[in-house]
């Protein structure tokens, strides 16, 4: 079984005895590390702490139940699991792999191992970029010089050199994973806190034209606020900055001025849904747009809270903290578009379900609504998994 030691800088580590690298690892330098320095038991991106518990075990001895042994073709019978991936709550954990005879990392679905994607080339270069995106997200170490900065500059930046510290260890075949992090987590950095606007965040000017071009943004004045909207900082905002018309997943609610829920229901679309359904606060719930699937984007006009209300189920879910979050999510699921476009849909194609945790993790950053409330369902954690459909 593992063992613990103890790092220089005080942190646990968990190392192998030599009878149970001798019965499976025959890779020297694999047998070095986990030896010696030994693996951390969780960080900011993998755990291995099944290590610690479990210790080595060969992938044929852990597959489901239902996808049968039998359908492991020979080569990966013998890879052993290591650890986890981690992702954001209600995600499929994918399970790290370690060949170990070449010492290449990997990683599969338990439920279906069949076809295990590469991670990296070697412990040590696995164990580096995870330090590597740590540093990013705590902006130290090599990212230290861009703490306190925010906007596309920065986020530009830090994508830059996490694609350069990823490319040195892959020899240019940067797998998936890596590069959907390179390209996607340091996208927060555009957000800045939002001292100036009274939200959540602050957005740089002219953020959504240019991401979603001219005349595609609309604002709204103060004629087309219902007077439930009281909460200021969301009526600025509303104003000055404004919501993309057609979004992936939404599209602005081209009726002016701005409905409340009840008044979307009673007025404008009657007999779509009956009115003695609705919240008892409908009257200060303003429909912003429409989301797919039979859900209403609205606002709480006196917290400035964004939710959806679920018409099949009647319900309202929280979706972002207030309007400045609900942007940043707009502009981030279209900037990721541009990005695979740009890439020829590869990340898309190749990894979806790791660029759709990456994609949560970064929203999270931002946004957390989504782990600290006490709903069990969220729009946007639901939507970004559907492969599918095509949502990202």
């Amino acid at each position: 079984m593992s063992t613990t030691s103890t790092t220089g800088s005080g942190a646990a580590a968990i190392t192998l005895t030599e009878a149970e690298l001798d019965r499976y690892i025959t890779h020297e330098p694999t047998r070095m590390w986990l030896s010696g320095p030994g693996l951390p038991d969780t960080g900011g991106l993998l755990t291995f702490a099944p290590l610690r518990t479990a210790g080595l075990r060969r992938l044929v001895d852990v597959t489901d139940v239902a996808a049968g042994p039998s359908r492991l073709a020979e080569e990966l019978r013998d890879r052993l699991v290591i650890g986890e991936l981690l992702s954001p709550a209600g995600l499929d954990t994918e399970s790290i792999l370690l060949d170990g005879g070449t010492g290449e990392i990997s990683t599969a679905y338990l439920v279906d191992p069949a076809d295990p994607r590469p991670l990296a080339p070697s412990l040590e270069t696995l164990l580096r970029f995870a330090s590597v995106t740590e540093e990013l997200t705590g902006l130290r170490g090599r990212f230290a010089s861009l703490a306190g900065t925010h906007g596309t500059k920065a986020a530009t930046e830090a994508s830059r050199k996490l694609l350069e510290l990823f490319e040195e260890g892959t020899a240019g075949r940067m797998p998936p994973y890596w590069k959907a992090t390179a390209l996607i987590r340091p996208l927060s950095l555009v957000a800045g806190p939002g001292t100036d606007s009274g939200l959540a965040v602050d957005l740089p000017a002219r953020l959504l034209d240019q991401e979603f071009g001219q005349g595609r943004v609309a604002r709204f004045e103060e004629v087309d606020f219902p007077p439930t909207l009281t909460h200021e900082p969301t009526r600025r905002f509303l104003r000055e900055t404004g919501l993309p018309e057609d979004a992936v997943l939404f599209q602005l609610d081209p009726d002016a001025p701005l409905p409340t829920l009840r008044e979307y229901y009673t007025d404008l679309h009657t007999g779509d849904f009956p009115p003695d359904a609705l919240p008892a606060h409908a009257d200060r719930l303003i429909r912003l747009g429409y989301l797919v699937e039979e859900n209403s984007l609205v606002v709480d006009g006196t917290t400035g809270a964004i939710l959806n209300f679920s018409e099949p189920e009647a319900t309202l879910y929280p979706l972002n903290t207030d309007i400045s979050t609900l942007a940043f999510t707009l502009w981030l699921l279209h900037h990721e578009r541009t990005i695979d476009e740009h890439l020829g849909h590869e990340l898309t194609t190749e990894a979806y379900d790791q660029l759709a945790a990456t994609m949560l993790h970064t929203l999270a950053t931002i946004d957390p609504t989504p782990t600290t409330t006490d709903a069990d369902w969220h729009y946007w954690t639901e939507l970004f998994q559907d492969e599918a459909g095509g949502v990202l």
